[in-house]
């Protein structure tokens, strides 16, 4: 029942004429359940209709121009690729032979699995852009070479796993595209030595592992050896990162080396272009000094036959004449 105003109750109003409404812009026209009850004769009624007419069109044309904005501005692909599983933006392709990253990924993916797959290479841009990508995981596939452009794209990954593969030389530059990487992992690959520069290319980079590859412990090795030795806290598994070649100094602990280790390689290696110069300026001093030494053994012997006989030179000129 409708209460009235005041204390005094109104005659019942026909069911037609009665009609609850909200005022527009108060809590109860949101959903309160609290409508303010009016009466209203029918005339009144129809006139009310016909006003609201044009906010009925004003809120058409809202939505047609928030549908325009959907297609210009479309919502992230939610796309999985038939052989994995998804859930949650994270995706699982393990154990899908696969010999390729799949490209049909949400943009919203935060971690890809592929594991146990038959990846052989990482071309250039092989991942699509996945602006969320958090962790990727790549152990036991048969990944032997990483292009420099491979993991452009990949700026917010934390955490990758390459290990149990076939990797054997990595450069700096695969690495300068994951600037937030905090953990690396190249355990169990084919790594006889490691440019520092690798690590140094992560500049978030807390946790690294390098255990089980078959790491030549020669002078070469040295520069690895010095950001071990000042960055231990970020090696993990320091007690399985060992020597493989020379024979003698096989499963040796890199770690365990000192400076008086490297004493000797400190003293007599030379940069690669050194050996190169002198390889190039020998040959051309021996030739430079046969022609000077030939040049003055006869500049000697005419200087002295002139001296002893000063006719000499006019003699050699009358007898080459005749």
């Amino acid at each position: 029942m409708c209460a009235a105003a005041g204390s005094q109750a109104h005659p019942p109003v026909p069911l037609a004429a009665r009609h609850c409404l909200a005022p527009i812009g108060s809590p109860e026209g949101a959903g309160q359940g609290r409508a303010s009850c009016l009466l209203e004769n029918p005339g009144t009624r129809g006139r009310r209709a016909l006003a609201t007419l044009p906010s009925m069109g004003y809120w058409r044309g809202s939505s047609i121009l928030l549908a325009c904005l959907l297609l210009l501005h479309p919502l992230p692909s939610t796309a999985c690729p038939a052989v994995c599983r998804c859930s949650s933006g994270e995706v699982d392709c393990s154990e899908r032979a696969l010999r390729e990253v799949p490209q049909s990924l949400a943009t919203n993916t935060s971690a890809l699995w592929l594991d146990y797959n038959f990846i052989t290479m990482l071309g250039p841009r092989s991942f699509p852009p996945l602006p969320e990508l958090l962790r990727l995981s790549l152990p036991y596939n048969r990944l032997g070479l990483i292009h420099s452009q491979a993991l452009v794209g990949l700026g917010v990954l934390q955490e990758l796993d390459l290990s149990n593969n076939y990797l054997i030389v990595l450069t700096p530059e695969t690495f300068l595209p994951l600037t937030s990487l905090t953990t690396l992992n190249l355990g169990s690959n084919r790594l006889g030595k490691l440019e520092p520069g690798v690590l140094l290319a992560l500049p978030q980079l807390q946790a690294v592992l390098l255990q089980d590859n078959p790491w030549v412990c020669s002078c070469s090795i040295l520069p690895l050896w010095r950001w071990l030795s000042h960055n231990r806290e970020k090696v993990q598994e320091q007690s399985s990162l060992l020597c493989r070649v020379p024979e003698q100094l096989n499963k040796h602990p890199i770690l365990d080396f000192g400076n008086e280790s490297f004493r000797q390689c400190q003293e007599t290696s030379l940069p690669a272009q050194h050996y190169i110069a002198f390889f190039i300026i020998g040959p051309f001093s021996f030739m430079a000094s046969i022609f000077i030494c030939t040049f003055m053994g006869s500049t000697t012997v005419i200087y002295h036959n002139l001296r002893r006989d000063p006719h000499f030179w006019r003699r050699s000129h009358i007898c080459s004449g005749r």
